[in-house]
């Protein structure tokens, strides 16, 4: 009787086969400074931004609100 190996098993093995031709994955460093940009898209993106409030409910929960012009 053969033996029919499982969906993983036989994933594995195509995976396998085709790291020979693009070689591992890369694996970077979580320890690595946060790099951040100011650029125009973010300073954009902080405009945008700046037109909502968050509101945080008792239980945690969060939402969004247009903020007052007086603000």
């Amino acid at each position: 009787m053969a033996r029919r190996d499982g969906f993983a098993v036989r994933f594995m093995g195509i995976t396998g086969k085709l790291r020979m031709f693009f070689g591992p994955a890369q694996q970077g460093s979580v320890a690595g400074p946060v790099v951040y940009r100011d650029d125009a898209a973010q300073q954009q993106r902080q405009r945008q931004l700046q037109q909502w409030e968050v509101v945080r409910n008792l239980d945690g929960s969060t939402y969004l609100v247009n903020r007052s012009p007086e603000d």
